[in-house]
């Protein structure tokens, strides 16, 4: 189409979207060469629908109608369409009217009048919701700030369409039509309701793929092997509960059956009668364009695509990846791949394995997603080695392995399992993250309510995998964890952490705070759980050593105790085997004490409890196994007969027994107070009877075989994660800790301060004025000059000390004289810039002569005033010189820095990361988490400095940012901050063109 370049069309404004009952519709602007398919799509509208529309009959569009329609100049007059199968659906258009309600003819008239007319057989799925969201955008971008709408009153859908959207409006009634009026300027509300409308549909879809009715699988073999009759193999054996059809277009005429399988055969998917809902597909990559033709006019409403031969395979793979999720998105469906591993769904209700997995994983409450394959089988097998059988807390809910990652990602996942009642626990394999600020949303909003584990391969640049054509991200791996942590989510390094803190967050609750007890019957194996602890920034309680004959029965009534006491969180415990006479270990030895221990941590307070063992496997699997269904979820023990009067199931006093008596004496020695040092065995709180006495330990530290038996424990239905080693136990425990602090932190979210002083309106113009001066290149930014950053930052109450250019010692006697001593001299060369240690910056010169004498030897050892381009800067109150930068990524989102300058932030790293918009709370934090952070607040005797003036910094330069897109960067550095007040003595502002589209904008699906 050729149009004038104002009027180009406008490529930006296309976006796939998901709709309510979790299929895809493609939005786009409406050309001239639309007419045939308007006309089409018109024909199909029910007369209901045109009345509603045009507020009388009309039968059919004329051609005039047809080009007004269709003919668009993509500012004043726009259009766009929804489609499905290429085809229109749904149709949307505004036009500029001035204040009478007329046709626009100035350009400052920035009001529209909006229509929506939508096909009768795709009502009802979100379709007009989603494209108000996108022609409000367009408006936006067009200098429209509000839309009218008239429409009739028996026209409730509509109406609700505009009710619920969110945004500000006013409503009217005259002449039998009703009238809305809103403002398009995003509001919480509407931004709100658009975010709760993305994770329904986006669940939705993915619900769609994970629970299908009906499943075919297409390139089936016609013998045994292969990679389609090994996904249909692996599907019949999950004992899938809906239809399954095998499909191959190499069956023999007449088939209608597959053996041994015994399941129906059909050679294309027409010849199935009823809806398919999964598609997956096992042949050549080359025949997969026509297999999704043929899913698309089925109405299959999701595939899974197993072919490889994609991206990665290389650039030719590439684009036959690309035109795979443009071929399948057209048809409304939603893509796991290709070159996908596969889902599983453990429902009672779906019992779904399609994938290579050979074994149906454990029924559980964990949802994995992995874009690798190899690691999506360590994961499974792993989980399978930690908790065989269903309930256990190994166990899965889902599992989604995407292969390259086409359309389904961890997003989805994160979407759906939300709200999932099958999932309590979310972990994430990532080698790449398409989209890291929506991951952040996403994570962030679902950490609070589950939790979130990642581990992140391909960290470094350049690593990411062929078959991952996803944006690259400038910002290092270490901002990307400290903001993902930031989000609530648990970051880990290994698939081996990843398992870890999965399972102790699958089957253990959530602690109240880091003080944490270490009891078990070796002293070495309990000071290496205290040692982790202080490593992991943990609160460890004295080891409490159990004697070396110590029984199943010791263990329960030590766990018991310190579950009780008021002081203790959560509680690490360690075994080693007895050893009896020939090395040989006590029969059954491990289930005994795994049923006296899940029996004390069921019937105690609710606190997490990990266990850790050194060569006791079949302690490890009695702790991860099920109960039998008729074992109540809270069993009290039976204790056994020669057991003292302490611990469970036994009258006894001190806190577990006043929480059941309250008006109970309290008797007994008062808890002691955590020490520095590890508790000396026999020491601390009162052993029952048989534990009492000092440990008795052989050469290696093997305690000997208990000498008199206990009656058995029955098992409680909570069972206990177990470690092989004390290291993993408590970092496992320490992230469940941080994780519970991120919880209850968010419970009182901070604020985003409203200052009286900020002129974001006057800031707002004077960065159009710079841009259309200083005209950035498409994707690029430039830098402010020096004056014109200085009075953008007080636009927002951050104010710079000003710095006079001193070419030549004359010059830097006159600013000086113009500032007033004491005066600073510094050069501003790129390569002596804020580096005192080179000699670049000279202090506290007192006079003319002293600046005189100072200039010459600064010009002397370092270079020519034309390269070291010197300025003069009147000194300020000594203090901590701090760096805060904000910066712009284009797939993280904005992100607020924070360090202490010089060697603490450009050596070793030490700056803090926040999001912005960020909050009092969040700069608070951020202040204090950097390594260096006792600098300000009066180290060794130094007088601490005013963070709260920095934290109002921070604060406002988040605000500046957040307020206004074009700020891409903004660096202060020095901020000096003293023990009152603070002084910006360097500051550099960078603007950009803002993107046309951003994770704030209409959802849309990526495309990469």
């Amino acid at each position: 189409m050729q149009q004038p370049p104002d009027r180009a069309y406008p490529s930006h404004w296309e976006a796939d979207v998901v709709l309510r009952d979790g299929g895809t519709a493609r939005i786009r602007p409406i050309t001239p060469d639309d007419a045939e398919r308007l006309v089409s799509f018109y024909e199909q509208v029910s007369d209901e629908s045109k009345y509603y529309r045009f507020f009388a009959p009309y039968p059919r569009l004329s051609d005039r109608d047809v080009h007004r329609f269709t003919h668009h100049d993509y500012v004043d007059r726009v259009g766009l369409a929804a489609t499905v199968g290429g085809e229109f659906i749904a149709t949307v258009r505004y036009d500029r009217i001035n204040d009478r309600g007329l046709p626009a003819t100035d350009p400052g008239d920035d009001q529209a009048e909006v229509a929506f007319l939508v096909q009768d057989a795709h009502q009802g799925r979100g379709v007009a919701s989603a494209l108000l969201e996108h022609i409000a955008a367009v408006a936006r971008e067009r200098g429209i700030r509000r839309f009218a709408a008239e429409v009739l009153p028996a026209n409730s859908k509509m109406i609700k369409v505009f009710t619920d959207a969110g945004y500000t409006q006013q409503r009217t009634f005259e002449d039998g039509v009703v009238r809305l009026e809103f403002d398009l300027e995003p509001t919480e509300q509407s931004m709100a309701v658009m975010r709760g409308r993305e994770q329904r549909a986006e669940a939705r879809s993915m619900q769609r793929l994970l629970a299908p009715g009906s499943v075919a699988v297409i390139g089936t073999g016609r013998t045994p092997g292969g990679v389609g009759r090994t996904a249909l193999r692996h599907v019949l054996d999950s004992g899938f509960t809906g239809r399954v059809h095998a499909v191959n277009r190499a069956f023999p005429e007449g088939t209608d059956r597959l053996d041994p399988e015994g399941v129906p055969a059909v050679r294309s998917l027409r010849e199935i009668d009823g809806p398919v809902d999964l598609a997956v597909i096992a042949v050549p990559a080359d025949h997969v364009p026509e297999v999704i033709d043929d899913c698309g006019e089925h109405g299959v409403q999701g595939v899974l695509v197993l072919s490889s031969g994609y991206a990665e395979a290389g650039t030719e793979g590439r684009e036959r990846q690309r035109a795979l999720l443009r071929r399948t998105r057209s048809y409304g469906m939603r893509l796991i791949g290709p070159n996908a591993f596969g889902l599983i769904n453990t429902a009672p209700g779906v019992r779904l394995n399609a994938s290579f997995a050979p074994v149906m994983p454990a029924t559980g409450r964990i949802g994995l997603f992995t874009q690798s394959g190899a690691i999506g089988i360590a994961l499974l097998s792993g989980l399978h080695e930690r908790g065989p059988g269903d309930g256990s807390p190994a166990g899965v809910s889902t599992f989604v392995s995407a292969g390259n990652r086409a359309d389904a990602s961890g997003n989805d996942l994160l979407q759906y399992w939300y709200d999932d009642p099958d999932t309590d626990v979310a972990i994430l394999y990532l080698e790449s993250i398409g989209n890291p600020r929506k991951f952040t949303r996403l994570a962030r909003r679902t950490a609070a309510v589950k939790p979130v584990v990642v581990a992140k391969g391909a960290r470094h640049h350049g690593t990411a995998p062929l078959g991952h054509t996803v944006p690259t991200v400038r910002i290092p791996d270490s901002t990307v964890a400290a903001l993902m942590r930031q989000a609530g989510v648990i970051r880990v390094d290994t698939v081996t952490e990843l398992l870890d803190a999965g399972l102790l967050l699958a089957s253990q609750p959530l602690p109240a705070g880091a003080r944490v007890a270490v009891l078990g019957n070796s002293e070495a194996l309990s000071l290496l759980a205290y040692d982790a602890c202080l490593t992991e920034g943990l609160r460890p309680r004295r080891p409490r050593v159990l004697p070396s004959a110590a029984t199943p029965h010791d263990f329960h009534t030590a766990l018991a105790e310190e579950l009780a006491r008021e002081g203790c969180d959560a509680v690490v415990v360690t075994a080693i085997p007895w050893v009896g006479e020939g090395n040989a270990t006590a029969p059954g030895e491990g289930e005994e004490l795994a049923a006296a221990l899940r029996s004390a941590a069921a019937a105690g307070p609710a606190k997490p409890v990990a266990v850790v063992h050194l060569a006791m496997d079949a302690l490890a699997t009695a702790l991860a196994a099920p109960a039998g269904p008729g074992v109540p979820k809270d069993v009290v023990p039976r204790a056994p007969d020669n057991a003292p009067s302490a611990g469970l199931g036994v009258p006894a006093t001190g806190p577990a027994a006043r929480a059941a008596d309250p008006d109970a004496p309290a008797t007994g020695p008062a808890e002691p107070a955590a020490q520095a040092g590890p508790e000396a065995s026999g020491a601390g709180a009162a052993a029952p009877a048989a534990s009492a006495g000092p440990e008795t330990l052989a050469a290696d530290d093997v305690p000997v075989a208990p000498t008199s038996p206990t009656a058995p424990y029955p098992l409680a239905r909570t069972p206990l994660p177990a470690y092989p080693a004390a290291e993993r136990a408590v970092r496992a425990l320490a992230e469940a800790v941080r994780y519970a602090a991120w919880r209850r932190e968010v419970a009182e979210p901070g604020r985003v301060p409203a200052y009286d002083d900020i002129q974001e309106a006057a800031a707002g113009a004077d960065i159009a004025r710079l841009l259309d001066h200083l005209d950035p290149p498409a994707g690029r930014s430039v830098p402010l000059p020096a004056e014109d950053a200085a009075a953008l930052l007080a636009r927002y109450g951050i104010p710079t000390q000003p710095s006079l250019p001193a070419p030549g010692p004359d010059a830097a006697v006159r600013a000086a004289a113009r500032l007033g001593y004491p005066v600073a001299l510094k050069t501003t060369a790129p390569h002596l810039r804020h580096r005192s240690d080179l000699g670049g910056i000279r202090l506290d010169i007192a006079d003319e002569e002293d600046l005189r004498r100072t200039y010459g030897e600064l010009t002397a050892s370092l270079g020519t005033p034309e390269e070291l381009a010197p300025v003069v800067q009147k000194m300020v109150p000594r203090g901590v010189d701090t760096v805060v930068r904000a910066a712009i990524d284009p797939a993280a989102g904005a992100v607020l820095s924070f360090g202490l300058a010089g060697a603490p932030s450009q050596l070793l790293g030490d700056i803090a990361h926040r999001l912005i918009p960020a909050t009092d709370r969040d700069v608070d934090a951020q202040i204090r988490s950097i390594r260096a952070a006792p600098l300000l607040f009066g180290w060794r005797g130094s007088q601490p400095v005013d963070t709260a003036a920095l934290a109002e910094v921070l604060l406002r330069v988040s605000r500046l940012v957040d307020d206004h897109p074009e700020v891409v960067g903004v660096d202060l550095e020095p901020v000096v901050v003293a023990p009152r007040g603070l002084s910006v003595l360097g500051a550099s502002v960078r603007l950009a063109r803002p993107p046309a589209t951003t994770d704030l904008g209409p959802r849309r699906l990526p495309v990469y």
